[in-house]
């Protein structure tokens, strides 16, 4: 029983969900490289990647990484040394990704999808001399060529790892015309210059750094996450003795893109290093997520909200049997209640056997530090503390925690931690804060609670706080969840504009995508009248509108920071709704 004044951090518990051989499990002392090659010793012979119809076994995964380390060390790539990266999800981009690992160098992953000058800036402030891109991303780096000072610049094509049929396809599609040469060459020819050589391994370091990923850059620019061994491993053996229902050989549907925390360790470690089959889908469509569950059958697969919004809706799911699927995980986002009940009772008619696997976590936190697994599941949480993981809820900004039920801001300490944002000291401390207890803790910026058992509930971030003139808070997802119950509604935000009558202060204006073929002007009557009936007086909307479509962010995000800007003067009181 817990000690009446221990914390509730101290107390965990959430540690009964756990078995007790493996509560004190900590980060394997490998690098990710060499622990992928552990966890897998001994079905080298199975499928670690299927690519678009080919099948690369855990042996020449291995083997091709190896000469891909070769071919670093070749070209003068050490320890410590810094090579970015300028990709999609290919099987090259994964392999170059744990060939660095190898030596104990670091990849700068760098979204291909960013502006000119954002790539420029991310590339030149990580101080690499090599970049790595992708041949449909080279018409930008030709633009900064001679800002960016890269010695060697190599180039990469999606259809590399392709079946020949498709490869040949690939080829004659693409036209992007590249200036081969000295410090211009292709991967074939950076592999080729390789061999003779034989990378030295590096020895294991727990906090040196993996890659750096960037943040969504929300305020300002993007930062540096700095992932590392341990972070990475300890996501890994998160998901690996936390219970999930899984066996080798399962095929994980590979959507998540490898430049963000989330898609690097949740979509490409964290599987490979379960043993899975990773079905990896370079550029993922989000129009085209009921095709790709269709085509490929997945046991397990993770994705944000606004994706399982259109699986929902997507035409390949009518009357399809989905009980292959085991593992239905979200994160990335706040699923919000509406969004979640569709969700779960599409899941049932598709009969799927376990609930939905949501889970919460930070590009800080190695993108996961809690989620639902199975049959350990309440509505509308984000789940349990992941294994080597402590929750706790404080005070906004302070280090004094909350009991049970108590909103808070929500922050959370263990090895999945960053090592911190890429030379920003400042910003780094004002995240990671080391608490009267002695333990540096993350600072998530988001609110919520956590009830009796160690589940979690998120209700929205602080910065996305609606403060009406007079002072009173509204919380944009409260809105968000209702209005998602709508059966006419696909998607909606819920955002802030400017308060007509007054100098300061704003009122919540909810935005909705519609189904198709509903009557635009009686539908937003319709939702606004339900507002109305079921919010709190303080908390009810000005005016409800429909747009084509809600716009998302590069990681699938509503991407409600756009909208703001759009609508923040907007005149709500032209709707007449009231």
């Amino acid at each position: 029983m817990a000690n009446a004044n221990e914390k509730v951090s101290e107390q965990k518990v959430w540690k009964k969900y756990y078995s007790d051989d493996v509560w004190n499990m900590e980060p394997p002392k490998h690098t990710i490289y060499s622990y992928l090659k552990e966890v897998n010793k001994d079905r080298f012979d199975s499928v670690a990647i299927h690519y678009y119809g080919a099948n690369i076994t855990y042996r020449r995964l291995f083997k091709r990484i190896d000469e891909c380390a070769n071919a670093f060390s070749a070209m003068g790539v050490k320890q410590g040394d810094i090579v970015s990266l300028l990709s999609v999800s290919t099987p090259e981009a994964l392999i170059a990704l744990y060939a660095l690992n190898k030596i104990g160098a670091t990849m700068n992953a760098i979204d291909p999808r960013m502006d000119v000058d954002s790539i420029r800036r991310m590339i030149t402030e990580s101080g690499s001399e090599i970049l790595i891109t992708i041949d449909l991303a080279f018409p930008k780096v030709d633009r900064i060529l001679s800002e960016i000072k890269q010695r060697k610049i190599i180039v990469q094509s999606a259809s590399i790892s392709l079946p020949l049929i498709k490869k040949i396809a690939m080829k004659l599609m693409t036209k992007t015309k590249i200036p081969y040469g000295e410090n211009i060459i292709t991967w074939k020819t950076f592999i080729a210059d390789g061999k003779g050589t034989v990378a030295k391994e590096a020895p294991y370091v727990g906090d040196a750094t993996v890659a750096i990923t960037y943040t969504g850059g929300t305020t300002g620019f993007p930062k540096g996450v700095m992932l590392t061994n341990d972070s990475m491993n300890a996501v890994a053996i998160n998901f690996i003795y936390c219970g999930l229902v899984y066996e080798k050989g399962d095929r994980f549907l590979g959507i998540m893109p490898i430049f963000s925390s989330y898609g690097m360790v949740c979509g490409l470690h964290m599987p490979l290093a379960l043993g899975l089959e990773l079905a990896l889908i370079p550029k993922f469509i989000p129009a085209t997520i009921g095709e790709l569950v269709k085509k490929y059958r997945p046991q397990h697969m993770i994705s944000t909200p606004a994706f399982y919004e259109i699986l929902i809706n997507s035409e390949e799911m009518k009357g399809l049997d989905l009980s292959f699927l085991i593992t239905l995980g979200s994160g990335g986002d706040t699923m919000n209640a509406g969004l979640e009940n569709k969700l779960l009772e599409f899941m049932k008619e598709h009969n799927i056997r376990y609930p939905l696997a949501q889970g919460y976590g930070m590009s800080e936190l190695s993108a996961a530090a809690s989620f639902c697994v199975n049959d350990r599941y309440k509505p509308s949480s984000v789940g349990i503390p992941s294994l080597t993981t402590t929750v706790g809820i404080f005070t906004p900004d302070t280090d004094e925690e909350l009991g049970y039920n108590v909103e808070g801001e929500i922050c959370v300490t263990g090895p999945s931690m960053m090592k911190g944002y890429f030379n920003r000291p400042e910003e780094t401390a004002n995240v990671m804060r080391k608490h009267s207890d002695g333990k540096v803790w993350i600072h998530s910026g988001d609110l919520g609670y956590m009830d009796e058992d160690g589940f979690i509930y998120v209700i929205g971030r602080f910065k996305r706080m609606i403060t009406r003139f007079d002072g009173h808070k509204v919380f944009p997802v409260n809105i968000e969840s209702l209005v998602m119950e709508h059966t006419s509604v696909r998607n909606c935000v819920a955002i802030g504009v400017n308060d007509l009558d007054r100098t300061q202060g704003q009122y919540p204006l909810v935005l909705v995508e519609l189904a198709e073929g509903v009557d635009e002007k009686a539908t937003c009557k319709d939702i606004f009248d339900m507002c109305n009936e079921k919010l709190e007086e303080r908390g009810k909307p000005v005016g409800v509108i429909a747009v084509e479509a809600i716009p998302l962010t590069g990681m699938g995000k509503n991407d409600y920071r756009t909208l703001e800007k759009q609508y923040k003067d907007f005149d709500y009181k032209s709707l007449n709704q009231g």
